[in-house]
């Protein structure tokens, strides 16, 4: 007597998974978008003389606009309790030793306010302080 051989099982082809994989890689590439920080809308002063820092790699950001708002890398402050700034520039300051503080304050902010975010920044040993503005041009 004559047996049936079994039917073998189709398999799932694999030849087209590269493409399959370059397809989805090219995707994601095409729709990824990098955060870039935002801070909060300001006007930043203008300054005849800039200087382009280097490496943003060892950037942390405080921005604060003319109503009171601060943020430190895009983390809200409370303006009741100033003293998050220190802490977190102090974070900030035993991960990396190279750390440079960005200011970004807008032109408007009252002088006391800005002046506490510098003590703010005293406390937390920061020494390498940057203001940004924004350039003016022209001779002084």
């Amino acid at each position: 007597m004559f047996q049936k051989k079994p039917k073998p099982e189709p398999g799932i082809s694999t030849a087209s998974l590269p493409d399959i994989i370059f397809m989805l890689l090219f995707f994601f590439m095409v729709t990824t978008v990098i955060k870039k920080t935002q801070g909060i809308p300001l006007i930043t002063p203008a300054a005849y003389q800039t200087k382009k820092i280097e490496s943003k790699r060892h950037l942390a950001y405080i921005w604060a606009d003319d109503k009171g708002t601060i943020t430190v890398d895009d983390k809200l402050v409370p303006v009741s309790n100033l003293s998050h700034i220190s802490k977190i520039i102090r974070e900030r300051l035993d991960e990396d030793n190279r750390l440079i503080v960005s200011l970004k304050i807008d032109k408007r902010a009252k002088m006391g306010f800005v002046t506490d975010i510098q003590e703010q920044l005293r406390d937390a040993y920061a020494v390498r302080v940057n203001y940004a503005t924004r350039f003016k041009g022209g001779g002084g």
